[in-house]
Formats: structure tokens, sequence, C-alpha cells
């Protein structure tokens, strides 16, 4: 198995428990690690061969635009989905940072962790 990194994807939604938080789209940062077996791609060096990463980007970027949950883990769960059922990912490794969440913190980062069934 290989692995596809996307580090810092910058991914705008509706997302908060807070009144305050709900009146406007938030930035998150998501980082995505999927593995994936891209030994055809290796040999082929042929994009058809592969987990495309910029259609991978988009498609995390757009399912979340869409949505409209309180809570990361919830988002999170919605955004794994997706990639199962979009890309032939074995696995999936999901970063969401949400920033300037807490007041003496920099950010809140949740992490999943997900292997196809």
């Amino acid at each position: 198995m290989q692995q596809i990194i996307i580090t810092g994807l910058k991914v705008d939604t509706l997302i908060g428990v807070y009144d305050w938080e709900r009146t406007q789209k938030t930035t998150l940062l998501f980082d995505v690690t999927v593995e994936a077996d891209l030994t055809r791609a290796m040999q082929s060096d042929n994009v058809d061969d592969t987990i495309d990463y910029a259609k991978l980007a988009a498609c995390i970027q757009q399912k979340a635009a869409v949505q409209q949950f309180e809570l990361l883990e919830a988002l999170g769960e919605c955004i794994m989905a997706d990639v199962f059922a979009q890309f032939a990912v074995t696995r999936i490794r999901l970063a969401i940072t949400k920033p300037g969440i807490l007041p003496d913190a920099e950010k809140v980062t949740v992490v999943f962790n997900r292997s196809r069934q």
C-alpha cells in the first residue's frame, strides 16, 4: 500500500454549536492521508491509475461546503463516507482543525482513522 497525503487543505463550511458560529462559514484545515494500491500508476505513469489528489481535495471541499453540522465529528464522518464512496482507498486518516475556537488555544483538532469494511 502507498499513501497520498494532503496537508493544510482549506475547507469552508458552516460549523459550530454556538449561534455566533452559525452566522458565517468557517475555514477549517484538513490533513488527509489515504492508503491505496498505487502499483499500477507506478508502472503506467497514468493519472487514471491512481487516486487523483486534485479530485480528492475538490471532493472534500465540495462536500463540506454544503454541510451544516454542529460538530467536527459529524462532518468528519460525512467526509470519510464520501471519500470511501468515490475513491478506491483502503484506509483514511483525517484530521480536521478549527483555528481560534478556544480563547487560550491556537486551535482544536479532531483526528479520525477508518479502514474500508
